[in-house]
This record gives C-alpha cells, sequence and structure tokens, in this order.
C-alpha cells in the first residue's frame, strides 16, 4: 500500500478515502490521529490493525460541534455541555455512556465512548467533509512515542494506511486531557494541557483521579476506560530513567527541605554518577542526558554525554511539545540509554511527568 501525503488541497480526497472503509492520519493541537469512520465496525478493526494496537484499548471520536454528540451518546449530562463549551474545540476528551449507533468495536468493547472536538481547522473541516464523527487514536505503532509531525506518522505507519493529512508540527505535544462523565462524579482519566484546576474551575466541584494516574496497581483483568490506562506507552527504543530528590528522609518524619538551587546539582551529580558508571562498563554506550534549560549548565564540560534540553522548567507546555519529537530522535541516532530529570506534577507538570513516567517504564531513581 502506497501512503499518500496531502495538503489542505486533498481534505475531499482524504474525506473519500475515511467514507471509503480506509484510513488517514490527521493533524490535531496535540498529537497526529490515525483516522477512520468511528461508525463503521470494520474502520476500526483496521484501525488496531495498523497501529498493532491491543483492542480492548478505546478509541477516541472526533467531532466538529458539540451538536454531532447527540446522536452518539444515551444522554449528554449538564457538566459534560459546562465543559465542552468552555474547551471545545480543545483538547479535551469526555467520556460519555454511547448511544447504539456507535459500535462496541469503537470503544474497546465497552458501553462508553470517548469523545473530543480537536482544535485543528483542517481536521475540523476533514471531519465536516466525512459527515461522520471519526475515530482517531494517535498516529504511531502501538507504545512508541506519539507523533507531533506527518515525517513521524510516516516513519511508522507509511504503507500500513491510506493517507497522511499534514499540517506542521502540532503545538501542545501530548495527548488531551480525559475525564470520564459517565458516573455521578466526573474522574480524570488521562491528564493533559487542560489541567484538573481548569475543570474543577468550570465544573464548580472536585475532580476525582482515577488511582492508576496515582502510581497505583491495576487489578487483574482490568478494563481501561480511555487509551493510554493499561499498557506501556510514548517508550523510547533506549532504557530510560528518571532521576528525583527524595523528599523524605524518614517516613516518619517531616519532610526534608533542602534549597532548590541545591536540589538540581544533587540531581545533575546522581545523574552524572551513573551515566558515568554504566560507561565504565560499557565505554562505547551513547547516553542521553535530558534535562530543563536552567539545569543545562550543570552538565557541560563531559563530553561522554549528549546534553538534550526538554524545555523551560517554569514553562511545561515548552516541555510537552518537544518530549515525543526528542524520544524519536533518540531512536533515530541510536541512543541506548537517556538518563532524565523529574519535574513538578502541579498543572501541566501532571501531563508531562505522566508521559515520561511511563516512557521510562516508570522507573525512577530517588537521590
Amino acid at each position: 500500500m502506497k501512503t499518500k501525503i496531502f495538503g489542505k488541497e486533498g481534505i475531499s480526497e482524504a474525506a473519500e478515502i475515511l467514507k471509503g472503509g480506509g484510513l488517514v492520519a490527521f493533524p490535531t493541537e496535540t498529537v497526529y490521529g490515525l483516522g477512520g469512520n468511528g461508525l463503521d465496525k470494520e474502520a476500526a478493526k483496521k484501525i488496531y490493525a495498523a497501529k498493532g494496537r491491543p483492542s480492548d484499548n478505546p478509541l477516541i471520536l472526533h467531532v466538529s460541534s458539540i451538536e454531532e454528540v447527540y446522536p452518539l451518546v444515551k444522554a449528554l449530562p449538564e457538566k459534560a455541555k459546562k465543559l465542552m463549551e468552555a474547551f471545545w474545540p480543545g483538547p479535551l476528551t469526555l467520556v460519555l455512556p454511547k448511544s447504539d449507533l456507535v459500535p462496541k468495536e469503537s470503544t474497546g468493547g465497552l458501553e462508553t465512548v470517548a469523545l473530543r472536538s480537536p482544535e485543528n481547522a483542517l481536521t475540523l473541516s476533514l471531519i465536516r467533509a466525512c459527515g461522520f464523527p471519526i475515530a482517531g487514536p494517535s498516529a504511531n505503532l502501538s507504545g512508541r512515542p506519539s507523533p507531533t509531525e506527518a515525517s513521524h506518522v510516516f516513519e511508522d505507519l507509511g504503507g500500513r494506511i491510506e493517507g497522511i493529512l499534514e499540517d506542521g508540527a502540532v503545538g501542545i505535544g501530548v495527548e488531551s486531557t480525559i475525564v470520564d462523565l459517565s458516573e455521578n462524579c466526573p474522574t480524570l482519566l488521562r491528564p493533559g494541557a487542560i489541567t484538573i484546576e481548569d475543570l474543577e474551575e468550570v465544573l464548580g466541584e472536585k475532580v476525582a483521579i482515577d488511582p492508576t494516574l496515582l502510581g497505583k496497581s491495576m487489578a487483574e483483568g482490568f478494563i481501561p476506560k480511555a487509551p493510554g490506562m493499561k499498557y506501556r506507552h510514548y517508550a523510547p527504543k533506549a532504557e530510560m530513567i528518571l532521576f528525583k530528590k527524595n523528599l523524605l528522609s524518614d517516613q516518619s518524619q517531616k519532610v526534608n527541605e533542602i534549597p532548590y538551587g541545591e536540589e538540581k546539582k544533587l540531581i545533575a551529580k546522581s545523574i552524572l554518577s551513573y551515566g558515568a558508571k554504566e560507561l565504565s562498563d560499557c565505554p562505547e554506550r551513547k547516553i542521553w542526558i535530558l534535562c530543563g534549560e536552567d539545569t543545562a549548565s550543570l552538565y557541560e564540560g563531559d563530553s561522554r554525554f549528549t546534553v538534550k534540553i526538554l524545555g523551560r522548567r517554569e514553562e511545561p507546555l515548552s516541555m510537552t511539545h518537544n518530549l515525543f519529537r526528542l524520544l524519536r530522535q533518540a531512536d533515530e541516532e541510536g541512543v541506548e540509554l537517556i538518563l532524565g530529570e523529574c519535574y513538578s506534577e502541579e498543572g501541566v507538570g501532571f501531563a508531562l511527568m505522566n508521559r515520561m513516567k511511563k516512557a521510562a517504564g516508570q522507573r525512577i531513581f530517588y537521590v
């Protein structure tokens, strides 16, 4: 199969492919998605096959307006309307009880459906041209870092899908926030650029956090309600380890506070020490250090390591924008080990660290 690249002039052709049951990757403000007809169970099966994705991992249906949601759900709660009006189009996915119109092949076998309206003019036009919701997980091979450029999509899925609608690099760089509204208490299933504080401000109530986001183990037979909850995601080919200051010197004592600048120096020292040990065992090992702009100088002067700046610590969106691109670059350059700093989990930092922890397989060294 030859994969065709479309620009904005190719929306009609891309829509015809989707109407015919084919697959077209599309841009959003978060990452590129892999699109198929969300109401066609055969198209959903093709999406899972193209990605190598487990079929119990739900897809997200993309719509171009709130009005398009009504036929897809049993009912639209007032809480959902508030969030849609506040954040759509934008990086927010809502999980709601599905109507019979939505096949279970698009929902991972669940009675709920994940819905969002992306903030990208080309993709909104594509949805309108199709006349149906477009099912779209991230347009990468399952488990790989999500694609933030069309070239990333082609690298993973070239020859597997009919087309790619290209619109340059995405802005945010990590997937949408997902909130479960299928039960009475709103619950965060996946953090993103829309923070839990943003959600609570609009809803006027507390939003619960799914235990899996807090490091709790999944029970046997766990069924994910949203993408990215159950399986390893966002992983580079390289081994990846994160380093964090252990704030508790003893569980019975109060937090052991040290000056923030000293904390960063301690983490940098630990990263350099660990890297040096790895090189003593294997001198040819290719190692990256992934750090913030503010700490890059702490790693200078040691040519054994390649230092890559993730972004500005005080602007976590600059880090989310670069994360997947850098992980893919590491794969291209044959990096074998990535040693990275941890960051604050406040606000958008929660989404950033969620993706970094998953990329590292939850491997964190406390120093």
